[in-house]
């Protein structure tokens, strides 16, 4: 029988002619801006090779996941991971376009830490021997692998970390043992259900020389700090867990319900001496002597890793969000401008031309170019200091290390913040399943915890930055670099260490470079300030903590701003239209994230009171220049449609027909028929006892 729905139209404007007005505004071209954003490295290639392959498998189609079960969502992970590497092999995927098909399915893979953490954890930690008898299996899948350092009782501690692998010295074998409940192994991806091996963060006890006992039982041991153990954790036949092995999945998190997030103890359990990965350190088999790494940071470097791919990933999900937000925005109407003439009540606005509305999605929109260019250039420093180090120097390593700890903070904070900011935006039609942004958003929230807790990580970058203080205050002093940190204080210090420094010497508003200017500037004033706390007053360092977050996130405010202007004094691909708006937007940036800290810049004179007191009409003239361009500024990061999975931010603009089609025909509660009466115990009607009662219900708890 025919559905009277399906002969309703939609009221005038609809949404694929109100998007094709928007898009007639602008003069820029998506084809160029997409190819500068991200025909680089092939990604454009390599998305639209693999899309339709994709597209093609009804097995990963959306339109019902977000219905099922979490049991059922592993389960449907679990089979698509296993689609697609088989569909890699049919295809001849590279890693890079098998890692574009998991970008595009948008599924958290059960296999993601095999794919991640585990293999580049083999590849930087094992030694030459190693690396040749375990990387092909793990690259052929033969077996599969993760990550397990995080523990019940300790997280972003890694020193503090319970798990013990002594040396046996009689049997020449480690013994991993969890002493403790707090030192089951927790939240560490793949291990729940999926994998048989892992890389196992434990304590490396050695025995005390000095307190050695007859036996295993009376020996004291030492500990020599965290270190790398590849651990077969279950059966390959039956794939069940290694006897003195516990193992199993966590259960239901805020998000990712299809990754198998595990807990695992350790029962004495013994492992072979090749166990311990030992391009970096090593325990002597003979004598039981331990070598250490001649930079003990190193062997985080499967963290820092991490941290380099997660910034680079940042600007890719604050763009799908920013997508959803500024195309539904300029479609959606409400109400009539209020100083219209009397007589033109009608005509409803778009929402996105409401300044409220402009100036919570277009700075994020500004936000993503500037994620993007700094995210290339941490690709950049990742890759040359992996270099550096693979030759034996480490002089990069410590730079590295500070800088992906204080961006991923900032990077991970500006996109998940970022995501619910847009869908507050999107008023009623957010909170609804059909945003696009339930589960980018539930999901994405675990980045600010994940590789370090986002306060707690940049402490790590502020130390840095304290270091270098001094070192630029004695340029004889042991340590003493050349990285841009090192370029930063010497060219600001003398200015923020001035008695005459009362007066700025920056045009924010007018001047790009000084834009620029005055970030550095303000950073390196935070950055003196925690060295005379620190340093000079001697304060304790808990005591600092806030001050020290504030001054890791101005240095990457800082760094962003930089990169965004270095990537446009640099370009020369662009036509002047698209230059033209990328200044905007790099402009809108700078100054949107200076105005919430203008206090810390008015009080070390990185900017002057009349300017601070400019910058909102400044704002508003950016967001104004921008606005005409949003809808193919977004256009340009060139996120399918089946990758955003939104009613909202469909690119044909068909916002209306889609939600009603979610809620009308894909949803399965409406399938069935309820029984409401209380006194029945029925409780689904069903022909020929084809429904559901109490009983029914009660035996499926």
């Amino acid at each position: 029988m025919p559905d009277f729905i399906d002969s309703l139209t939609l009221a005038e404007p609809s949404g694929p002619s109100l998007l094709a007005a928007e898009r007639a505004r602008s003069n820029i071209s998506i084809n160029e801006l997409a190819n500068h954003l991200l025909g680089h490295d092939g990604f454009l290639q390599r998305q639209s090779k693999v899309l339709p392959i994709i597209l093609s498998e009804p097995l990963f189609k959306k339109s019902t996941q977000a219905n099922i079960s979490r049991p059922e969502r592993f389960k449907l992970a679990l089979a698509r991971g296993k689609l697609l590497r088989r569909l890699a092999d049919k295809h001849g995927w590279t890693h890079a376009e098998h890692e574009m098909a998991e970008y595009l399915v948008d599924d958290v893979s059960p296999y993601m830490l095999h794919m991640g953490m585990f293999v580049t954890t083999i590849r930087e930690q094992g030694s030459d021997e190693q690396r040749a008898q375990w990387l092909p299996k793990i690259e052929k899948w033969e077996i599969i692998g993760a990550y397990a350092q995080t523990e019940l009782g300790h997280g972003s501690n890694v020193r503090g970390l319970e798990c013990q692998a002594r040396w046996d010295a009689t049997t020449r074998e480690f013994v991993l043992h969890s002493p403790t409940l707090t030192a089951s192994k927790w939240w560490n991806g793949t291990l729940g259900r999926t994998a048989n091996f892992a890389v196992v963060v434990a304590q490396l006890m050695l025995p005390d020389p000095k307190a050695k006992g007859q036996n295993e039982k009376e020996t004291k041991y030492v500990s020599y700090g965290p270190h790398p153990f590849l651990v077969q954790v279950r059966d390959l036949k039956t794939h069940q867990p290694l006897e003195g092995i516990v193992i199993g999945d966590i259960g239901p998190k805020y998000g990712y319900p299809s990754m198998d997030n595990a807990y695992m103890l350790f029962d004495s359990f013994r492992i072979p001496h090749s166990a311990l990965l030992s391009r970096y350190s090593s325990v002597d088999p003979e004598t039981g002597l331990y070598s250490k790494p001649a930079q003990p940071t190193v062997v985080y470097g499967t963290l820092t890793y991490m941290r380099s791919k997660i910034i680079q990933h940042a600007r890719l999900v604050l763009a799908r969000a920013v997508t959803i937000a500024v195309r539904y925005t300029a479609i959606r109407r409400q109400f009539a401008d209020r100083d219209s003439p009397p007589d033109d009540k009608s005509t409803e606005l778009p929402v996105l031309d409401y300044p409220t509305v402009q100036i919570r999605i277009l700075p994020l929109l500004a936000t993503t170019f500037a994620l993007h260019y700094t995210g290339l250039a941490m690709q950049n420093i990742y890759n040359n200091t992996r270099k550096e180090i693979e030759s034996g120097d480490f002089g990069s390593l410590a730079y590295m290390h500070s800088m992906s700890s204080g961006l991923k903070s900032l990077c991970t904070t500006l996109a998940a913040d970022g995501i619910e900011t847009c869908r507050r935006a999107l008023g009623g039609h957010g909170y609804g399943g059909g945003s696009g942004l339930v589960q980018l958003n539930t999901d994405y929230l675990s980045k600010v915890t994940v590789e370090g807790d986002n306060w707690m990580i940049t402490q790590q970058t502020a130390a840095y930055l304290i270091k270098k203080v001094a070192i630029a205050l004695n340029p004889a002093a042991k340590g003493s670099g050349s990285d841009e940190i090192d370029l930063q204080f010497r060219t600001y210090l003398p200015r923020v260490q001035a008695e005459d420094n009362t007066v700025c010497e920056y045009d924010i508003l007018r001047n790009d470079w000084d834009l620029v200017r005055a970030f550095q500037h303000r950073a390196t004033a935070l950055a003196y300030d925690a060295y005379q706390d620190r340093v000079v007053r001697k304060k304790g360092w808990t005591s600092l903590m806030v001050n020290l977050h504030k001054l890791s996130r101005a240095q990457s405010q800082c760094v962003l701003v930089t990169q965004f202007y270095l990537a446009l004094t640099s370009n020369t691909d662009l036509s002047k239209p698209a230059t033209d708006v990328l200044w905007d937007l790099y402009r809108l940036f700078a100054l949107f994230t200076l105005e919430a800290d203008r206090y810390e810049f008015f009080a070390c004179n990185a900017a002057s009171k009349p300017d601070l007191d400019a910058i909102p009409e400044r704002i508003n003239d950016l967001m104004s220049r921008i606005r005409p361009h949003a809808v193919r500024l977004v256009d340009a990061w060139q996120i399918p449609d089946y990758l955003l999975d939104s009613a909202l931010g469909r690119s044909d603009g068909r916002v209306y027909e889609d939600l009603f089609n979610r809620a009308h025909r894909l949803n399965p509660l409406n399938k069935i028929t309820v029984n409401p009466n209380y006194w029945d115990d029925e409780i689904v009607k069903g022909e020929g006892g084809g429904g559901e009662d109490m009983k029914s219900i009660l035996a499926k708890l």
